[in-house]
């Protein structure tokens, strides 16, 4: 792998739904999400980071350094114990793994993330070493995302659906049809950020110029293989990076995203597509010392 890191970044992704349902909650049955208060549509960053893992472990099929860590239905005990493995030492009281060998903390953070690009990209819990009184089993990892709101209010749809198909021979005799429901917004336009730490790449996970084009990559092209007909037609439009000249930054990332700007078209009074906004980035609110690149 590439070295780690030397530069802060921020970034915007921008993405849309179309006649879907981008982020189901499941305490208000699957509506999709929306701050109450105002409207606005709401995708956790849980989501998004599940999107980006599955692009890495379809693309990277396994590759060595390039495991995914948190995965559906995989308990993550036996991910944690390939470190055990690894080092040659069995499971046991943390107290008596330091006593034996005082680097082993070391050691196995170093391992975990090496071998898992999650973990090295938005670090991790790992409750197995937590458990043993490891103080390796949190790692903070340098790339965090925050929750993406839509641009404007949306205003999701219950769509009533007809289950022609019967599970048993009594119901084909009752020759009814089953009713259900779905939600979706009819079109959404979401902005989600995010932030790099060069110095947390540096000092804690080794996260390399190699992960991060493979961390761009991940989000233009997290929806396309993800596709679902629950989810509607889903698509990153603009991915804005924000790479700053120095580790610990140039500008408060705050200045920089409020430099991209967006807005309906004059005329569009309800928006039902991305051609219905207009996205422009002030290059004069951008100090010289961070290069803005659009993908």
């Amino acid at each position: 792998m590439s070295e780690a890191i030397k530069n802060r970044y921020e970034f915007a992704i921008i993405f849309d739904v179309e006649n879907g349902n981008p982020n189901g909650d499941p305490d208000a049955g699957n509506m999709p999400r929306v701050d109450p208060e105002t409207g606005y549509g709401i995708v956790t960053d849980v989501c998004l980071k599940r999107k980006i893992r599955n692009y890495v472990e379809v693309v990277k099929e396994d590759e060595p350094g390039y495991g995914i860590y948190i995965k559906s239905g995989v308990p993550l005990n036996i991910s944690d114990k390939k470190a055990f493995e690894y080092l040659g030492v069995k499971e046991a009281d943390g107290k008596k793994l330091k006593k034996d060998d005082p680097e082993i903390d070391g050691k196995i953070k170093n391992f975990m993330c090496k071998n898992f690009f999650d973990i090295r990209t938005f670090g991790a819990v790992m409750t197995t070493f937590v458990k043993a009184s490891l103080n390796c089993g949190q790692v903070r990892g340098p790339v965090q995302l925050g929750f993406a709101r839509s641009v404007d209010p949306i205003f999701p749809q219950e769509v009533t659906i007809t289950r022609c198909a019967v599970t048993t021979e009594a119901d084909a005799e009752k020759n009814t049809n089953t009713m259900g429901n779905k939600f979706i917004v009819p079109y959404g336009l979401y902005v989600a950020e995010g932030y790099i730490s060069a110095n947390l790449a540096r000092k804690v996970t080794g996260f390399s110029e190699d992960d991060l084009e493979l961390l761009w990559n991940s989000i233009i092209n997290m929806f396309e293989y993800d596709h679902a007909a629950a989810r509607g037609k889903m698509a990153v439009r603009k991915l804005v990076i924000f790479k700053h000249d120095s580790e610990l930054g140039n500008a408060p990332s705050y200045k920089l995203f409020d430099a991209i700007k967006i807005s309906r078209k004059d005329g569009v009074k309800v928006a039902r597509s991305y051609s219905d906004y207009e996205i422009k980035i002030e290059e004069s609110e951008i100090p010289d010392s961070v290069t803005v690149t659009v993908k």
